[in-house]
Order: structure tokens, then C-alpha cells, then sequence
């Protein structure tokens, strides 16, 4: 397929059946932007739209996000897991309110010395929020060069996706939409294809939920975010599993979780 008849089917789907309806992709800012893309790390876009719409509603801007108690913004977030994505949301929503003003740097480097964002993430808000173009992979973009550009190929790297993707970056008007159009037509072959993705080099079988450490460190928060106070053995309890000590270490050194007076609670910072 030549580049330019890649653009133009990408395009015209994105025309016919794009999602041009998702709560972030109207209104936007940088703040909405770095919201959804955190929102959007390891969750189905369903399960974001209503949490997103939420989120805004009890923190509308960096500041706000900023003062709040973490127990309030882990509330909030309940039902979206990977708790840890909350708190670094809100680290780096504390250092762009006292660093930068509340006014997040459209730099791709200074970006990634933020909490929580990462090259992807530094290249999607450049995209989505000042409309700044920088090469970038993520599931759906990785899907989508895959299908069309290494038929037959196994063990495909990132690096060599990434100059196809910069070259056709390069031909584009708006990165906001291009990219946008990207991750749109990756969803619909997800839909429809068998997964490309499981020839990328990069590619690894997500662990079963159940049993895991996230599910423990998921129970925990949620005893915890009911507002009582659990000593070590009312917590075993309730949460009765051997691996809950080294998950209370773990949650108390990451800022999850902090003991007064010999008893657990959400770290209050």
C-alpha cells in the first residue's frame, strides 16, 4: 500500500466513523487531555467516559486535582484500578500548579520529568492538547502499521514502526486528527481482524486479574476508603491473604497508605 493510500483510508474512516463524540475530544485542554490519556492507560474506553466525566466534575483543573486529600481522589477513581495512575496523576498535577503555574509545558522532554508521563504519554498530549506533532506508538497505532505494513511478519519492533509513523506524520495537516484517526481505525481491526499485535516484538499476554497482587492492593484500598481505621490483624481479616503484609509495605512506600498509631488509613497527604 503506497503512504498515500494509507492516509486516505485512515482518513476516510475517520470521517464516516470516527469517534468525534468522546467527552475529551471536545473541550479540550491540556489538563483534559493528560486526564483522559492517564485515564485511558490499561482501561476500555467505556469504562473511562463516565469515571472521566466524573473525575472533572470533583477536580475541574490542575489545582484543584492538586489540594485534594488522597483518599478523595482514590474515591473518585474506584472502579478504573491501577490505583497508582491516581496518585501520579496527582503528583504531577501538584508540581504543574507549583512549578509551571498550573500551566502544563507543551515540551516533549520537560513533559516526561512529570509524575506519571512517560514517552507515549508526552507524545499523545502534545497531540491531543496543542496539536504538536510527535512520532508516538501505543495498542491501537501499533495495531494498525502492523496490519497494513508487515503482512506476514513476526516479532515486528517498535523501532521499525516508528519512522513510518513520523514519515506520515510529516504529510499531515493536524496530528490531533491524524492521530485520533489512527487510534479509531485500530479499534475497528481489533473489532473485525485477528489481533495484529500478537506479532509485535513487544507484545505480552496480560495476567489474569483474579489472585493477583493488583486485586490485593485493590481490596485494600477499598477497606480502607470506607473511612474506618484497620489495625495489621483487622485488615488480615478482611483482606485474608498471606501476601497482605508485603502489599501494606508496598502501598505505604508508593504514599498509598500510612499508620497512626498503629493503625492503616489512606495516606492523608
Amino acid at each position: 500500500m503506497t503512504d498515500a493510500a494509507f492516509r486516505k483510508l485512515v482518513l476516510s474512516y475517520w470521517r464516516l466513523r470516527g469517534r468525534h463524540d468522546l467527552p475529551w475530544r471536545k473541550h479540550i485542554n491540556p489538563y483534559r487531555v493528560l486526564v483522559s490519556e492517564v485515564m485511558l492507560q490499561q482501561t476500555q474506553v467505556p469504562r473511562v467516559i463516565e469515571k472521566y466525566q466524573e473525575f472533572l466534575r470533583a477536580f475541574p483543573s490542575f489545582r484543584a486535582l492538586a489540594i485534594a486529600s488522597t483518599a478523595g481522589v482514590l474515591k473518585v477513581w474506584q472502579g478504573l484500578g491501577y490505583n497508582r495512575r491516581a496518585l501520579m496523576l496527582q503528583r504531577c498535577a501538584q508540581e504543574v500548579t507549583c512549578e509551571y503555574g498550573g500551566t502544563l509545558p507543551a515540551d516533549y522532554k520537560t513533559l516526561q520529568t512529570l509524575p506519571g508521563i512517560g514517552p507515549y504519554t508526552a507524545g499523545a498530549v502534545l497531540a491531543f492538547a496543542f496539536d504538536i506533532p510527535h512520532p508516538m506508538i501505543e495498542t491501537n497505532i501499533r495495531r494498525v502499521y502492523i496490519h497494513h505494513f508487515f503482512s506476514g511478519r513476526k516479532e515486528v519492533a517498535d523501532a521499525e514502526i516508528l519512522p513510518l509513523v513520523e514519515r506520515h506524520l510529516g504529510r499531515i495537516a493536524s496530528a490531533r486528527d491524524w492521530y485520533g484517526a489512527l487510534m479509531d481505525y485500530g479499534t475497528y481491526l481489533a473489532q473485525t481482524i485477528p489481533n495484529p499485535n500478537r506479532r509485535s516484538r513487544h507484545h505480552v499476554r496480560q495476567a489474569s486479574f483474579a489472585g493477583s497482587m493488583r486485586q490485593i492492593r485493590g481490596s485494600v484500598i477499598r477497606a480502607l476508603l470506607e473511612g474506618k481505621r484497620f489495625t495489621p490483624d483487622q485488615l488480615a481479616r478482611r483482606v485474608a491473604d498471606p501476601r497482605l503484609p508485603a502489599v501494606l509495605d508496598a502501598l505505604e512506600r508508593e504514599g498509598f497508605v500510612s499508620r497512626v498509631h498503629g493503625r492503616l488509613q489512606v495516606h492523608e497527604g
